[in-house]
């Protein structure tokens, strides 16, 4: 049988789409700056 696709794990997680990795680049800080404008709880996972 084949098994699920998502496999969730928290460090992968948090290290593909983690507060830290967007503020590396430009466009993950401007995605951050969005959250922000929009007003999110959560900027980013």
């Amino acid at each position: 049988m084949a098994h699920l696709t998502y496999r969730p794990s928290r460090v992968k997680r948090k290290r593909k789409h983690g507060f830290r990795k967007r503020m590396r680049t430009k466009s993950g800080r401007a995605i951050i700056n969005a959250h922000r404008r929009k007003g999110s709880r959560r900027l980013a996972v």
